[in-house]
């Protein structure tokens, strides 16, 4: 099961360093996860500080 960020995020870019397979980009409001690249290791949700990084 992939992640998904929802609405919420600030687009700090928390997430983008911790993801080990780099399938975190900037979307146009928040940013966004590549759902076939996710290997659900949730190294992103710890990361968030905001909590919006959720299970798909």
């Amino acid at each position: 099961m992939a992640y998904v960020i929802n609405e919420g995020c600030i687009s700090c870019g928390a997430c983008v360093a911790e993801c080990p397979v780099d399938v975190i980009s900037a979307g146009e409001d928040k940013y966004v996860i590549d759902a076939a690249g996710c290997i659900d290791c949730a190294a992103c949700v710890g990361a968030c500080p905001v909590d919006v990084i959720v299970p798909a």
